[in-house]
């Protein structure tokens, strides 16, 4: 574990229109940490007392089953805040590990709370965090109503696309790992289910893997899961 310095603060996108003043507040209340990837950072129903942040790398929020099936919610990329929903200092109600090797940084949430009391910028910040990932938790849910599991593999890849999406001559690469297995997880089914219907959309032709990375046709994808 290391101490921050005020440029890789300012370097996170999220601390853009955060003054110096209160970047010093949080630069000194903060630890670096680093995470293996697949390291578990908290798990379910543990006590929190300390908020996370991506300074690099990516982390994997999930939820278990009761047959403990592992049901990918969040990927969460460099400069988003991981668990601001335990700013209430409640358990967690969720599972996060690194996806990829990743360094969090970490604040305890009695320090961020007094920093958030004298800059109300940075209070206006985590509150548009808590937003965009309820507006995708609204997304999730609205793709939990029964549907053919290619149109729901269609959906996913074309969002991953948009988040993850490089132009290259064949398409749209999706610019991370995803497995079949990863996949199945993003989608709360089984490996086979998933793997038959990425074939269909493969026979498609709206999507091919090379070297264990997706390229897609958005526009196909677009289309077909907004099909009747």
């Amino acid at each position: 574990m290391s101490q921050i310095t005020l440029k890789q603060l300012k370097d996170i996108p999220l601390f853009e229109c955060i003054e110096d003043k209160t970047l010093n507040l949080i630069r000194v209340s903060v630890i670096i940490k680093k995470l293996k990837k697949s390291q578990i950072l908290f798990a379910e129903r543990q006590s929190m007392s300390v908020i996370y942040i991506v300074l690099e790398g990516k982390v994997t929020m999930y939820r278990l089953s009761e047959r403990g099936q592992k049901r990918v919610v969040y990927i969460l990329n460099k400069g988003e805040i991981i668990n601001e929903v335990n700013l209430d200092e409640c358990t967690s109600s969720i599972n996060c590990e690194g996806f990829e090797e990743s360094e969090i940084i970490s604040i305890a949430t009695e320090d961020l709370l007094k920093i958030m009391k004298q800059d109300f910028k940075l209070t206006e910040v985590m509150l548009c965090s808590m937003s965009k990932k309820i507006r995708r938790l609204y997304r999730q849910i609205k793709n939990t109503v029964p549907t053919r599991m290619d149109k729901r593999v269609a959906a996913k890849l074309w969002k991953l696309s948009k988040d993850y999406g490089v132009e290259i001559q064949e398409g749209i690469l999706i610019d991370v790992k995803i497995s079949i297995t990863y996949l199945a997880d993003m989608l709360g089914s089984s490996r086979e289910t998933v793997s038959r219907a990425v074939k269909e959309l493969e026979i498609m032709g709206m999507v091919k893997i090379e070297n264990r990375k997706f390229i897609v046709n958005r526009e196909k994808l677009n289309e077909y899961f907004k099909s009747v």
